[in-house]
């Protein structure tokens, strides 16, 4: 008997199952990919990421992967430049290197892990969830019980489909996103860049690559899509001096892209089971606001599980309070995302997003 089962392991997931077990709590972590893996990502763990890494105790573990520390970011709109200092650092780690060093921690806090494991369904008690059946990589079905069942399980959430957990606060995917990794281009900050309904994105990244991304209007995904590789470079001109730098550069990975998803928030608290990250709230990646959400929702659940398990409170009224904590700390930049994703970007946005960030660095 587990105190707690987390399903998936990457943002939300390994850094929950790591706080629980470093206090004390018996945890099972499973996930159907085995590490190190790549996954689809912005990269950015902006805000107060970088906190959380140093107070986890694994920021260096990250600079020592090789992952560059990026100390400002620029902003273009219209001709206008805008420049924000992050309060201790930003970072744009690949994600086969990021998510690694999260699984790893969690394994040596002394969390049971379980790689390549295909959770199958959600087990019910009494109107509870009380644990998950899932088949090993050697194929062999399991079942495993826990008091908290927690899915963080990405956008397509199994928990989340299993305990039929509610859309909320519903936004329609607004853009369309294509991306690739390029070498030889000097760079050691976050670059973004918008205009004629475009946005384009720098980050510096591993063994001295930058990820170059482009965003556009979702309605013209048919039209991105025939031509990627051409419509990405394309994108570069409303960058100034981009397209000069790029062409002095290399590209060393295929383009990969999609439809942006639409944004939601779910349900994300019942009896016996909890969501975090991704699988409990998304919105479109324009902002990179993904992993630092996930990191937070992984502290904010952590809190609310170690006050269930200890008593302080019924375990139902602390998951409860869990989801109303990250509804309330994730609406206000949820609803800036929205407007951003628009690809109506104003120099008065801009201003206003950059007096934001640093008003939050002096606080």
């Amino acid at each position: 008997m587990y105190d707690a089962i987390i399903v998936g392991a990457r943002c939300a997931g390994s850094p929950l199952a790591m706080l629980l077990a470093n206090a004390g709590r018996r945890v099972l972590l499973l996930d159907r990919s085995t590490f190190p893996s790549d996954t689809v990502s912005t990269l950015a763990i902006t805000g107060d990421g970088a906190f959380r890494l140093q107070r986890w105790g694994l920021l260096n573990r990250v600079l020592d992967s090789g992952c560059p520390p990026v100390h400002r970011v620029r902003f273009w709109v219209d001709g206008e430049w805008f420049g924000v200092e992050p309060p201790l650092m930003n970072l744009c780690p690949r994600r086969y290197a990021l998510d690694e060093i999260l699984f790893r921690a969690a394994e040596e806090a002394g969390v049971h892990c379980v790689e390549g494991a295909s959770v199958r369904r959600v087990l019910w008690e009494d109107g509870r969830v009380c644990g998950v059946r899932y088949q090993d990589r050697s194929g062999k079905d399991v079942e495993a019980r826990a008091t908290v069942v927690v899915g963080a399980d990405g956008r397509n959430s199994m928990v989340a489909r299993e305990v039929s957990a509610e859309l909320h606060n519903e936004r329609p995917g607004a853009t369309c996103a294509y991306f690739s990794y390029w070498k030889g281009i000097p760079a050691d900050e976050m670059e973004i860049y918008f205009g004629l309904r475009r946005a384009v994105f720098l980050f510096p990244t591993h063994d001295d690559s930058v990820l170059l991304a482009a965003q556009w209007p979702g309605e013209e995904f048919a039209d991105y899509r025939s031509d990627p590789l051409n419509n990405l470079i394309s994108s570069f001109r409303l960058a100034p001096g981009l397209s000069q730098r790029v062409r002095a550069g290399e590209r060393i990975a295929p383009v990969v892209g999609m439809l942006t998803p639409d944004s939601y928030f779910r349900r994300s608290a019942g009896p016996g089971w909890a969501l975090a990250g991704d699988a409990g709230n998304f919105k479109d990646p324009i902002l990179g606001l993904g992993i630092n959400d996930a990191f937070r929702s992984a502290d904010q659940l952590a809190e609310a599980i170690e006050a269930g398990l200890s008593g302080m409170l019924p375990m139902d009224e602390a998951l409860a309070g869990y989801e109303a904590i990250r509804d309330k700390t994730s609406l206000g930049s949820y609803q800036v995302t929205h407007r951003f994703a628009s690809l109506n970007v104003s120099p008065a946005m801009l201003s206003s997003l950059v007096e934001r960030l640093d008003n939050r660095r002096s606080a």
